[in-house]
């Protein structure tokens, strides 16, 4: 194993065994909205069928190589490997159906003891290494989405990691964002970034990226599946 760039240690793969073994977390999910493939998560766990990884990424960015939907886990981790592999120029329309109808519902079916979450924020329009268009308030949003599943379901265990983001106008508005989601504390900063990306043309769903979605929901079908013959 070698660092490809953007990590020497993998901070939420250890995170994830540390909680397993010293305080006993059996399941967990691994939830990674970094523009890049966690082609390291995914080997950390691609064998665990006690790690739902899901990484939603742009579609070889880096690594070229990895992160496509086949990539589904081996062995007794089969179906625990979920790859959201979203075309170049994806914004909240895209984002928005692929947690409604792809993270979510792995989420809710695998059903974890504590969630962590790599919080990468290079999924913003501006950022230099990639052709995403979020802005802050989808960064929110998404937080929003776990935090809530977390509160009611794993008793509040939510681990969020900062990872890439690469516009150094655009991360502090979206890293403030998750923060403020996270502890309920309204800053008083707006973001001047973002009406401007919430108007960007092609914001919306568009039809090549909804077909990506829809290959990406027959994992969940997969993982229920799955569930259904492990656990029984």
């Amino acid at each position: 194993y070698r660092g490809m760039g953007y990590c020497i240690f993998n901070n939420n793969a250890l995170a994830v065994r540390y909680a397993q073994k010293k305080h006993g977390i059996k399941r967990v999910v691994l939830l990674d909205w970094d523009v890049h493939h966690g082609n390291g998560c995914q080997e950390c766990f691609y064998k665990d069928a006690e790690v739902l990884y899901i990484s939603i990424h742009q579609r070889k960015n880096y690594p070229t190589d990895t992160g496509e939907i086949c990539e589904n886990g081996e062995g007794a981790g089969e179906g625990y490997n979920i790859n959201i592999p979203l075309p170049p120029g994806s914004g909240k329309g895209t984002y928005s159906e692929a947690f409604q109808r792809v993270v979510m519902p792995a989420i809710k079916a695998f059903a974890p003891e504590m969630i962590f979450v790599s919080s990468g924020y290079d999924a913003a329009f501006f950022d230099p290494l990639a052709s995403m268009m979020l802005g802050s308030p989808d960064f929110r949003w998404f937080t929003s989405l776990v935090k809530a599943y977390a509160d009611q379901h794993c008793n509040g265990r939510l681990f969020v990691v900062h990872e890439g983001g690469y516009s150094k106008e655009v991360v502090p508005f979206c890293g403030l964002a998750v923060l403020e989601e996270l502890t309920g504390i309204d800053s008083g900063v707006s973001d001047p970034f973002a009406p401007e990306i919430a108007g960007l043309g092609e914001q919306e769903l568009q039809p090549h990226q909804d077909a990506r979605v829809k290959e990406c929901e027959a994992l969940v079908q997969k993982l229920k599946q799955k569930l259904a013959t492990d656990r029984s």
